[in-house]
């Protein structure tokens, strides 16, 4: 059996619709939004038309263990949706939709994930033990980063 997780975040910061939209779609921007500690980094050329369809490879190093990941983008819907599916990486399913809100003179950034991973138990228990906590470090660090692009504004989650 497999067992499936989601993280859900949402944030709010005080930038138009169109200009958080823009950054996102921008998919180098997502080395900037990555924790160091991951050693993330873009290997399909750059500037990424973004469409559904569209693939995007990178490298990273999970707990000093180099591995590549690929997603395809299967959702595109400016500025208020997209989304991207794991195809090749660590996790058995990781599935990210991004939703954008203008709110309150700002724009509401919602992340939604659902994941998981491979290994049976041997997954669940490396959930329990590091895997969830490591997902919800990344994404408070991206809230921070955003926070600082955007010149302030509220996070929660």
């Amino acid at each position: 059996m497999t067992e499936h997780y989601t993280l859900d975040r949402e944030q709010w910061v005080p930038a138009s619709l169109d200009d958080v939209f823009a950054f996102f779609a921008d998919a180098g921007n997502l080395e900037r939004l990555t924790p160091q500690w991951l050693r993330f980094q873009i290997l399909t050329p750059q500037p990424i038309q973004m469409f559904p369809g569209t693939l995007i490879d990178y490298r990273l190093h999970w707990h000093g263990m180099p591995m590549r990941w690929r997603t395809e983008i299967t959702a595109w819907q400016p500025p208020n949706h997209f989304e991207d599916l794991q195809l090749k990486g660590p996790y058995k399913l990781w599935r990210h939709t991004h939703r954008f809100q203008a709110v309150d003179g700002g724009t509401r950034i919602c992340d939604r994930v659902e994941y998981s991973l491979p290994f049976g138990i041997a997954g669940r228990m490396m959930h329990v033990i590091s895997v969830r906590r490591n997902v919800e470090r990344i994404f408070e660090f991206r809230d921070r980063k955003v926070r600082e692009i955007f010149s302030g504004g509220s996070s929660r989650s």
